[in-house]
């Protein structure tokens, strides 16, 4: 069996930890080799966050180096740009087209670039771009925004919905579920 790789990437506060926690959790119930690795730059500070989650019959490695991505799941579309030198060819990308300001940004040194997204696509890159933010919303948090493109995501994988709905069980806090279920849902059936 060949080993998959995907890559969460994102800013800061956006939730990468918890989704990458929900893919071990899940693929881990599915009795895959799974080795999982966070990065957390400088996550408290809006920083760029990645983790690598890896799985297979049998993992030696959770990192992920240049062109052997299979997935990248980008909670912002500059993060997507930064990480898509990793990405296998056939690869693909699920990225939010959300727009986070970069320290630059926010301090008037630099312009949040136009078309990143256009110059991936241009690029050769499989890109599937969607706003994440807009189903976050409507169940009920835009920090749902994680849980939607987890279930964008799972139309990508050959793992029963009702087998992530487990894993959202077991790693969500229950006063919460509810509306993590709902935005997963949205995710899935965008």
């Amino acid at each position: 069996m060949k080993t998959t790789s995907v890559m969460i990437v994102g800013v800061g506060g956006q939730g990468s930890l918890l989704a990458s926690r929900l893919l071990g959790t899940l693929l881990t119930d599915e009795g895959y080799d799974v080795k999982v690795s966070e990065v957390h730059g400088m996550s408290q500070r809006g920083g760029s966050v990645v983790t690598y989650v890896r799985y297979g019959e049998k993992v030696y490695s959770p990192i992920v180096t240049e062109g052997e991505c299979d997935y990248i799941i980008s909670f912002e579309k500059l993060e997507a740009v930064r990480y898509a030198g990793c990405l296998r060819k056939g690869g693909r990308i699920i990225v939010n087209t959300q727009e986070i300001d970069p320290m630059p940004v926010i301090t008037g040194a630099a312009e949040y670039p136009e078309g990143v997204l256009d110059e991936l696509k241009a690029g050769g890159f499989d890109v599937d771009d969607f706003d994440a933010l807009a189903p976050a919303m409507e169940a009920g948090s835009a920090k749902a925004v994680n849980i939607v493109l987890m279930g964008r995501f799972a139309k990508c994988t050959e793992i029963p919905k009702d087998r992530w709905i487990k894993a959202l069980e077991k790693v969500i806090n229950p006063k919460f579920l509810d509306m993590n279920l709902k935005a997963f849902d949205l995710g899935y059936e965008s």
